[in-house]
């Protein structure tokens, strides 16, 4: 028997027993809970006026409830282990020493008892680091004591399935590329793995980097970089248990698909899920006090491969309009405020005096925040000179006295002005409830508008995640530096652009957020295999991609008469179910396009049951096992074993961008498929089987 499986054997009984402890301990806390509850309600009425012995009771009552919580959350990580409590070890010799020690390493640490050395370091510990940045020989890592040094005489890695060795060989190197390759070639899940298992020396670098506050990762499809941030997410929260939570992180994704299929990556990793959203999501309800109504990302998107993108509308999330909107703002003084004498009970300030307040004692507080600042100042000096206290209702119409000072309130109108400024259409003039905002429109209006008004600091925020970097605008970031202090990683791929052109913000960022930031580029993909990387670069044109050597099926490319027969094809194609494929996809450009395809291949495919169909749109939240129907753009981040790219028209103006993105999602096998017929789609619409957008 070989040193791990005997290992395995050791440390899994250990962590059995440990586990029915937590359980017998967990049993008796219930009880206490119960039998103080019970007290409470039996003596209630006697206990004393001050409620000293009710705030002892509750305090207990908390302690008892927060250290059941605990050991509930420390049963679950160690349940979690069984399954595979380690997947590497190191043999360290330390300088000085005779005898290397023997660290094995896991999702987590496991000790017998508190205090006691573990049996298991958890992959993030600094000793960990040999595991990841070392080969056999010289190596050293950096402990809260100082650098410790010596030398790997030894290293091995461990597949362990459901608590049994699948396999175990010491490796001179971190992780053998037959290992990755292994990894790698097996069937897409529902959800995105973990790597802890393979990950690989540069990856380790950036996990591990807590020294730059702003790290921006441009990485090639398939290198790996959401695992990474979340990995590095988990390793910040491991490092920083004081200053950080998962409440102080906050993801922005691109839609609430993608974030189910990350959801389950931090909670397997011992950490509790952190908040998810949208930026359009958040903008939208940053504006419902200027517009009832706004147009999302995905309407637009579909607009912009119908018509083209408007000059106007690539100027609006410039630096030329940022640079617009500041030139704006110092002539907007003159014109958004009416002076007048403003007189209570007999005090009063004139017009002069007030003008001098808004224009240099508070000049610094934006436009429509500032009358707020002066009303403060009348009331202060108000109730100082006269020792009386103005009422809240009293206050509330003084108030709207000094309200009405301003020309207009209102953001909407004030960016119709700025539109006037620079010759470009005005927005509608409409009243609240039947206001509707264009997508080109959004961002603009909300930079506006924290340039007119405070916004709300964001403190409570200490470490900000932004996947697909590159399909933010300049405006976008301008808007997210004034957002957030804190701490981010940004990340994304430039030959991923949901645009007519491929967008390098790399060019802009230190522009925008100083010299805090630093970039890294991963040039090695993991995720394809050779066939399907050499097609995804021909379309690309990327040179020095390094691709991991993991053979697969050629790419088929081949054309149809009709829709309806590309579509059989596929069903004839896909290979789902015990001993196949989990996922497979089929991606098209357009939303029309692919609730075409979803209506059809649910009729084609009435009598094969084992085939599930499911259309992932803008309104989906889930990512499901078997054959998915959506757009290359919601499809980015997401990877399927096979992947169906179905026609698309080389004049739409994203073409490029599509069958780069589709191609890029495929695992194993890709599938090009043209369409003569692309006239069945509209047929399909006229017949009623489509939505109209």
């Amino acid at each position: 028997m070989n040193r791990g499986t005997e290992f395995l054997k050791f440390v899994t009984k250990r962590l059995q027993d440990r586990i029915e402890e937590l359980g017998w301990k967990i049993e008796e806390t219930q009880r206490d809970i119960q039998g103080m509850h019970k007290y409470y309600w039996d003596n209630y009425t006697e206990m004393d006026q001050y409620g000293y012995e009710d705030f002892d009771n509750q305090q207990a009552l908390w302690t008892q409830v927060n250290a059941k919580q605990e050991s509930q959350k420390l049963r679950r990580r160690m349940l979690r282990m069984l399954d595979a409590p380690f997947f590497g070890s190191v043999d360290f010799l330390y300088s000085g020493e005779e005898e290397a020690e023997v660290f094995y390493i896991g999702i987590g640490n496991f000790a017998e008892k508190a205090g006691r050395v573990p049996l298991i370091y958890d992959w993030r510990a600094p000793v960990s680091g040999l595991f990841y940045d070392f080969d056999k020989g010289p190596a050293s890592y950096e402990a809260p004591g100082g650098v410790m040094e010596g030398e790997i005489r030894s290293k091995w890695q461990y597949k362990i399935r459901n608590g049994t060795m699948v396999y175990e060989f010491e490796s001179d190197t971190k992780i053998d590329d037959d290992i990755l390759k292994q990894e790698l070639g097996a069937s897409g899940d529902v959800q995105l793995k973990n790597i802890v298992r393979t990950i690989q020396k540069e990856q380790n670098a950036i996990i591990r980097n807590t020294k730059d506050r702003i790290l921006a990762i441009q990485g090639a499809a398939g290198s790996g970089k959401t695992s990474i941030a979340l990995h590095r997410v988990a390793y910040l929260l491991y490092h920083d248990r004081k200053h950080l939570n998962s409440s102080n992180i906050l993801i922005l994704s691109p839609n609430s698909v993608f974030s189910d299929y990350i959801s389950h990556i931090l909670p397997e990793l011992g950490e509790e899920n952190i908040r998810e959203m949208s930026f359009d999501l958040f903008a939208y309800h940053e504006l419902r006090d200027v517009a009832a109504d706004c147009e999302d990302r995905y309407h637009h998107i579909e607009a912009q491969m119908r018509y083209g993108t408007s000059p106007n509308c690539q100027w609006k999330q410039s630096s030329d309009y940022v640079r617009a909107v500041e030139g704006f703002l110092v002539e907007l003084e003159d014109r958004l405020v009416d002076f007048r004498d403003i007189e209570y009970k007999g005090f009063s300030k004139k017009a002069e005096e007030l003008l001098v307040l808004f224009y240099y004692k508070f000049y610094e507080i934006p436009l429509l925040s500032r009358m707020e600042a002066v009303m403060e100042y009348f009331v202060d000096e108000y109730e100082t000179l006269r020792g009386r206290t103005i009422s809240e209702e009293e206050l509330e119409l003084l108030r709207e006295r000094f309200r009405r000072l301003y020309v207009t309130t209102d953001v909407y109108e004030i960016y119709n002005w700025l539109m006037e400024e620079q010759r470009l259409p005005r927005l509608a003039s409409l009243p609240l409830e039947q206001r509707y905002l264009e997508y080109e429109d959004v961002y603009p209006m909300l930079y506006l508008k924290y340039r007119l008004k405070n916004s709300r600091s964001r403190k409570d925020i200490r470490h900000l995640v932004i996947d697909e970097m590159q399909d933010y605008s300049y405006l976008q970031y301008v808007i997210l530096e004034r957002m957030f202090s804190c701490n981010m990683t940004l990340l994304g791929d430039r030959a991923q652009t949901v645009a007519e052109e491929q967008q390098d913000v790399l060019q802009f960022l230190p522009k925008i957020f100083g010299h805090q930031m630093r970039q890294i580029e991963m040039r090695k993909s993991y995720r394809n295999t050779v066939e399907i990387s050499e097609y995804a670069k021909s379309i690309s044109g990327i040179e020095g991609i390094e691709y991991l050597q993991r053979h697969g099926r050629p790419v088929i490319e081949k054309g149809f008469a009709s829709q309806e027969e590309l579509l059989r094809e596929v069903l004839g194609q896909v290979r789902l179910g015990p001993g196949e494929y989990e996922t497979a996809a089929v991606l098209t450009m357009t939303e029309r396009e692919a609730r075409a395809c979803y209506e059809m291949l649910r009729e084609l495919r009435q009598d094969d049951h084992e085939c599930r169909i499911s259309y992932i749109d803008r309104d989906s939240t889930f990512f499901k096992k078997g054959l998915t129907v959506t757009t290359f753009y919601q499809a980015k981040g997401l990877e399927f074993d096979q992947v169906f790219i179905a026609g698309g028209s080389e004049s739409n103006p994203f073409f490029r961008q599509f069958r780069y993105i589709c191609a890029t999602r495929a695992l194993q096998e890709l599938f090009v498929y043209e369409c003569q017929g692309n006239d069945d789609i509209m047929m399909l619409g006229s017949k009623g089987l489509l939505p109209q957008l």
